[in-house]
Parts: structure tokens; sequence; C-alpha cells
């Protein structure tokens, strides 16, 4: 795959995925809310429900989201298999691309109709069921292709730092379309309305098809190939992969610091509502500075390396989390206004470079991989660390949060458990190779 070798280039690249994301989030958070009006309350019934009652079986329904879960968990494997090993003349990620982004798109549409608005029937339960199962299959295989490239379209690690700085702020973005625009159209407007508004945003995702430059991967054009690199099955990659230990290394951290961070994400109507505090106060104070301070994340890396800059993130995270924690404890007024915002502010020097690492480290060390075994596996390293980050945010957001919804007042403690969390991942950082602990580091 020919490299992008201008900054504009690779800013416009890492924009690519914030439609996809969007389009997820918006599955997620509010079309799979739309089709029960239980938990609404009656004013935003007309507007956050599609037909103003219930859709679906409850029970029946519930089992399909878990399937569809699972399935989103598992299916990574096999879909950065396929991706790494597709034989077609237009290479293997644009096609991988198509494949995933057609049938997406297609399955959030189809999942604004009902089959029977008249009643909660099985069939619309299936139906449903079936629309979601898809949606998280095709952008499985989109996202998993796309981060795949990460490591094709770049030759050094500062390129890969400066995409995956780009994506972070990017998911900035959506989060705040998503959080605050969307919830602020939803005061007056239709779900289903406001759904399809959203829709345009996915056309960022074809941006790759302009810019990746591939050659064909079928065997009779091996000759004419520029990149020696192979590919291997399924089983050999997720064994290569797996024997990495600098990449195992790296999962005990990252998914240690996913718990800390899909927990505090997964509860923020919960806690925010049982604190009394303003959630768009200080997730804009939270989210807002991410850009300036991903800068001083990047300046560090560059003078003390990336172990030193992650230790950091880490610290000022669990700092945010721990005075956000102090703040829900106090009764309502300025000083626990004034905390929270001040939690969101601090917290926000540690939130953008905590995104940015789940693109960059595994991009790098998928690079160094194939560069000392010739074999072309990158997005098998995504779809792992995906698998295992999977496994962190069902114990975080499931588990955990589970049971501090059902103990009462104990809601209050997540931020200080997210905190706690974060410095476990920090003492984890300490078990790293030195190669990723300079990573990053310009030596003078």
């Amino acid at each position: 795959m020919k490299k992008l070798d201008k900054k504009w280039k690779l800013l416009i690249y890492g924009i690519a995925g914030m439609g996809v994301n969007m389009l997820n989030l918006m599955m997620g958070s509010y079309l799979c809310s739309a089709i029960l009006i239980g938990g609404f309350g009656e004013a935003a019934i007309p507007y956050q429900t599609f037909e103003q009652r219930d859709l679906v079986v409850a029970g029946v329904w519930a089992t399909f989201v878990l399937v569809a879960k699972i399935i989103d968990g598992v299916i990574d494997i096999p879909m950065a298999s396929m991706t790494d090993n597709m034989k077609t003349r237009w290479g293997r990620r644009r096609p991988a691309l198509l494949m995933g982004l057609v049938p997406m798109i297609a399955s959030y549409l189809l999942f604004l109709v009902c089959p029977n608005p008249l009643e909660a029937s099985i069939g619309n339960t299936i139906y449903y069921g079936v629309m979601l199962c898809v949606f998280y299959i095709s952008y499985t295989l989109v996202m998993v292709t796309y981060y795949a490239t990460f490591t094709e379209i770049t030759d050094n690690e500062a390129d890969r730092s400066f995409i995956s700085n780009v994506k972070s702020v990017c998911d900035i973005v959506y989060f705040i379309l998503g959080y605050v625009l969307v919830a602020g159209m939803l005061k007056g407007t239709n779900i289903r309305t406001v759904a399809v508004i959203m829709l345009p945003i996915v056309a960022t995702m074809l941006i790759p098809f302009f810019l990746i430059k591939e050659d064909s991967t079928l065997e009779k054009d091996a000759g004419k190939r520029q990149s020696a690199s192979k590919t291997v099955s399924l089983t050999k990659s997720l064994i290569y992969t797996l024997k990495n230990n600098n990449f195992i290394k790296w999962m005990f951290v990252y998914s240690i610091m996913q718990f800390s961070i899909q927990l505090f994400l997964s509860g923020i109507n919960e806690y925010f509502s049982k604190t009394g505090m303003n959630m768009m106060m200080v997730m804009m104070a939270a989210f807002a500075p991410v850009p300036f301070t991903l800068i001083i994340y990047n300046k560090l890396k560059q003078k003390k390396g990336f172990g030193f800059a992650m230790r950091y993130v880490l610290i000022i995270y669990a700092i945010g989390m721990f005075l956000m924690f102090g703040a829900g404890l106090i009764d309502a007024g300025g000083l626990k206004t004034a905390l929270a915002i001040a939690s969101g502010v601090i917290a926000s020097f540690g939130i953008g470079a905590l995104f940015s690492v789940a693109y960059s480290i595994p991009a790098q060390l998928a690079a160094e991989d194939e560069e000392k075994t010739g074999i072309s596996h990158s997005a098998m390293y995504f779809a792992v660390q995906g698998l295992f980050a999977g496994i962190a945010t069902g114990i975080g957001s499931g588990a955990v949060l589970t049971a501090l919804k059902e103990a009462g007042n104990a809601m209050v403690y997540m931020t200080l458990i997210s905190g706690i969390g974060m410095f476990v991942s920090l003492a984890l950082t300490f078990l790293l190779p030195k190669s990723l602990i300079n990573l990053g580091k310009v030596n003078k």
C-alpha cells in the first residue's frame, strides 16, 4: 500500500472513521432504546421512541441484545482474518470496507422501519434483532479494516501517532455530537428524523477509497506487487499475535484502563443524576480542551518517551476522577459546581491520550512485527485488542456498574473505582518493555 507522505492527507484520513462511529453511537444509545417506552418520562416518549409504544417483546429483545453483544465481541477475530487475507484485483482493504459499509448503512436505515407498528410482536422482535446483528457484524468489518490501515499507510511512529491523535480528537467530536447536539434535537424532533439527519456523516468513510492506493492481491499478480509481505491463516495470525509478548503486556495495561474509562462512560447518566451535578457542563469541561491537552502529551512523549507520557495521563485522569468523587459527596452549591467543572478540566489532560493509544500502539506493534517477520496481519492486532477491551468493558459496564446501581447510594463511588483502576493500570506500565517505554522519544 502506498504511504501517505503529507500531513494534510494523514489529517483527513484520521477523520474518516468519525461517521461510522457516530452511527454506532446512534444505534447503541438511541435507536435500541426507541423500540421500548420503559424508562422514559412522559415528556420524552413522543420524541425518543418510534411509535410511542412498545414494539418488541421485552424479554425476547433482551436476549437478542445479549446475542448481538456477544457477536460484536467475538466477530473481530474472523473479520480481521478476512480483511488481512482478502484476494481481489483492488487489494484487500477497500473491498473489505465496501463489504462492511453497504450492509451497515442498510441495516441502520431498516432499523428505522417497523414491520408492525400496532403491537409488540415476536415478528418485530426478530426483525430488529436481525438488523442489530447485521449492523454490528458489518460495523466490525469496517472499523477493524480501517484501523489496520494505520500500519500500512504510514512508515514511521511519528505519523502513526499523528493519525491516532486526529482520530482521538474526532472521537471527542462525535461524543459531543451524540450526547449534546442529538440530545438537544430530541427536545422537539422524533428520533427517526434525527437518525436520518445524522446519517450523512457516515460519508467520512469514503475518504479511504480515494487515499488508499493498493496493489492487486490475486495470486496471478504476485510478481507485480511492490510489497513482499505475506499473509497467514486465521489460526496462525491469532497465534503470532498472542505470542507477541510486548503486545500481551500492553493488553494488561490497556484492559484495566478500558475498564476504568468504560465504567465511567457507561454510568454517566446515573452518576450525574444521583450526585446532582450538571452533566453537560462537566462533559464540555472534560472534552473541549482535548486538542490542546494532546499537544502536552505528545511533547512529553517526544522528550521522555511513551512510558513517561502514559503514566502522566493515567495519573492526571485518576486525579480528575478522585476530585469528581469528592464533588459528588458535597451538597449542592457553588463549591460542588466548581469542583465538578475542575475535575472535568483535569481529566481532559488524560482523556484524549487514553483514546489515542488505542490506535497508535497496536499499529506500531503490528508494524514492528511485520518488519521482523515479513507477515502482514495488522487487523488481527486491533481485533485481539478489541476482544480484551470487550471483556474489560463487560466487567466494568456490566457487573460492576449493575452492582453499584443495585446497592442504594453506591453510585457515588463509581468515580472512585474508576480512579483506582487507573492506578492499577499505571502499576502495570512498569511491565512494559523498554522498546515501548522509549517509543516516540526524540534523541537530541
